[in-house]
């Protein structure tokens, strides 16, 4: 008999039972959408990881390639490098016109990458997605990623290329 009036006593304008229903339910809803939560926070991290990988075409004998390779994994990306005997086609693969070649190849995102660009402007194109190919440093530019040996640093530009080759500033440095 105690039992029953137990459950039955009112707190406010619900019984005891009643009560104890609602908190299971919060519980339940909260930790579901605390499942939910962290499902989606783990699918875009995934999905962040995959667009910071960056593989990169490259001669085995390119000591400045490797440095590029290096400074790319310092600032936080994951990098697969392969070593290829000739760039020049995975350039023409990715859309990179020869305006802008140079001595490596990358793709990243879903863009090319070519050439000793920084990684601070593959993360502003990642972040910014415009509408092109991709960026590139053309020729071998002394100061730039992979190319600090010696003392200069000289200027250049990092640019946006599409598809049929047109090109534009995406940053000075």
């Amino acid at each position: 008999m105690r039992e029953c009036r137990r459950r039955h006593e009112t707190v406010g304008k619900f019984t005891k039972g009643e009560l104890q229903m609602k908190r299971s339910l919060r519980l339940k809803l909260l930790s579901q959408g605390a499942i939910l939560l962290f499902s989606a926070a783990s699918a875009s991290m995934g999905l962040a990881a995959e667009t910071d990988k960056v593989e990169v075409y490259k001669s085995a004998s390119c000591g400045c390639c490797s440095l590029w390779v290096e400074h790319m994994k310092k600032s936080g990306f994951s990098v697969e490098v392969h070593d290829v005997r000739n760039v020049a086609p995975f350039r023409e693969r990715f859309g990179v016109p020869d305006s802008v070649a140079s001595c490596h190849t990358a793709l990243v995102g879903g863009y090319a990458i070519e050439g000793h660009v920084p990684a601070a402007d593959v993360r502003r194109l990642l972040r910014e997605k415009p509408k092109a190919a991709g960026i590139a440093v053309s020729g071998m530019v002394q100061g730039s990623p992979g190319m600090e040996q010696g003392r200069g640093k000289d200027p250049y530009n990092v640019v946006l290329f599409n598809a049929s080759g047109r090109t534009t500033i995406f940053s000075a440095h």
